[in-house]
């Protein structure tokens, strides 16, 4: 491959277009929003209009797998990051104080982040794509259809029509344009088969809140970054320049928290919770974000064993996008694009050999995290929603929501299921590889079997309810 061209200018698609280009491809980048990039992440914050990316002021987080991505493959892109004012983060200290045994062990520098709200990383990213040489950025062009010929059966992708009729051709079709993106529709209409496609409602709603320090540094954090709640759940985030996000979040059919779309009854709720109260301290730099309608969805471009197209992939949110709050979307969107770098370089001159290797490493990579995320999303939602109407979710004995619960049970007691929840939150590690460690589980029930129920970090549901009832609105 030679000519390729990058559908899409987020995270994802400036990362692959920095990656490929560095490999020796002649790369274009089209990104629809016509704004270009600002000169500080302070206007990247206040004044970027991003009307194409809607999580744009939403609550990031990029989690350590996502700084060694970048660490291996985009170290100046990292150095941006810190020099903008991307905060070092490390969770291990966040360990349980009931844990006794603190000795550090060896890997223990894996769990360390840099992380940013995602305006101001996305200016890093966008900085460094204007500075590179060979690398081409056209803002404010948008792709109206593909460009097909007919190949060995299967349609071969070689090139894109904008919508003011300019034709360009490539090699390759990058389709970077995340959660909005109209790629199957238009392999449809040019006559390929149906991608496949699953999708389902997460059934969360977010509300969101930015905080900047007010004089005194960032609060303390006195609770894991998430935090489930009887029926809602609190993710309180770092960011970048001593700023921070507090996310409230709970079954978007809960018609009585709607109200939390206000400040006031918002903040009545976090300050209502003892261990995220500090949170508050700061000055508020947004208003209560809301966000509804949030999908975990995956399209495969492979259809029982044979690509619907060649000449075009799915990249980051394109490929599969899931409920935000487990904050992985960044993370596997730098990991996609990786090792599209690595399959390009492995396979650049055969589309089909390129096609089936592209796919198989998806699979094996990327596709597990896609599904524990669902299952973790429907494990919380049925709870959330068991609680609502006074029931007791119980998950099925063997499940993975059972053996994830039983890890929770001993991360209290044992700096092993700590880091063993940690690295899984952390994009280091699947559930599915800890648990099928026997002898690691077999600790881990022991340890399950006697712990108690620890208190409820916040209100019952009658509380809140009362809580919600009596917080004055906003003005």
């Amino acid at each position: 491959m030679s000519k390729i061209v990058v559908m899409g200018a987020g995270v994802c698609g400036l990362a692959a277009g920095l990656l490929l280009c560095r490999g020796g491809h002649e790369v274009t980048v089209l990104e629809r929003d016509p704004d270009p990039v600002p000169s500080s992440p302070e206007e990247a914050w206040e004044r970027w209009s991003r009307d194409g990316v809607s999580q744009f002021r939403l609550a990031h987080y990029l989690t350590p797998r996502g700084r060694i991505v970048l660490e291996e493959a985009l170290p100046d892109v990292l150095a941006g990051l810190e020099a903008a004012g991307g905060i070092a983060f490390d969770p291990l200290p966040l360990m349980p104080p009931s844990i006794t045994d603190r000795t550090p062990r060896d890997g223990d520098d894996r769990f360390r982040t840099v992380t940013a709200r995602r305006p101001v990383f996305e200016q890093v990213l966008g900085r460094a794509v204007d500075a590179e040489p060979g690398l081409e950025i056209r803002r404010g062009v948008s792709v109206a259809e593909l460009v097909l010929r007919a190949g060995n059966g299967t349609p071969h992708v070689t090139g894109v029509r904008t919508e003011s009729g300019e034709q360009l051709d490539a090699d390759l079709i990058v389709d970077a344009m995340g959660r909005r993106s109209q790629l199957p529709r238009w392999l449809e209409a040019a006559g390929a088969k149906p991608v496949h496609e699953e999708a389902e409602d997460s059934g969360f709603i977010y509300y969101s809140r930015f905080f900047r320090a007010a004089s005194a540094g960032m609060p303390e954090y006195r609770a894991p970054l998430l935090m489930p709640i009887g029926t809602f759940s609190l993710l309180t985030l770092p960011s970048d320049n001593d700023t921070w996000s507090v996310t409230v979040y709970t079954s978007a059919g809960d018609r009585p928290l709607k109200r939390l779309r206000d400040p006031g009854p918002w903040t009545a709720l976090v300050r209502a919770c003892p261990l995220h109260a500090q949170w508050l301290e700061g000055e508020p730099i947004s208003e209560v974000i809301a966000m509804g309608g949030i999908l975990d969805r995956y399209r495969r471009l492979t259809v029982d064993g044979k690509p619907v197209a060649t000449g075009v992939v799915l990249l980051g949110d394109s490929w599969t996008c899931t409920n935000p709050s487990l904050g992985r979307g960044m993370t596997l969107g730098l990991l996609h694009a990786q090792r599209l770098a690595e399959v390009v370089r492995a396979h650049p001159d055969d589309p089909d050999d390129f096609a089936e290797a592209w796919d198989a490493v998806t699979e094996a990579e990327l596709t597990p995290w896609y599904r524990e995320t669902v299952e973790e999303d429907r494990a919380r939602i049925h709870q959330i929603e068991a609680l609502r109407h006074g029931l007791e979710a119980a998950p099925e004995p063997g499940s993975m929501p059972w053996l994830q619960g039983a890890l929770l049970a001993a991360v209290p007691q044992d700096p092993d299921a700590f880091r063993a929840f940690l690295a899984n939150r952390c994009c280091l590690s699947l559930n599915r590889e800890v648990f099928e460690d026997t002898s690691f589980m077999q600790r881990i029930f022991e340890l399950a079997r006697g712990s108690e129920r620890p208190p409820l970090a916040g209100p019952d549901r009658d509380q809140l309810l009362a809580l919600l009832d009596a917080a004055p609105a906003s003005a």
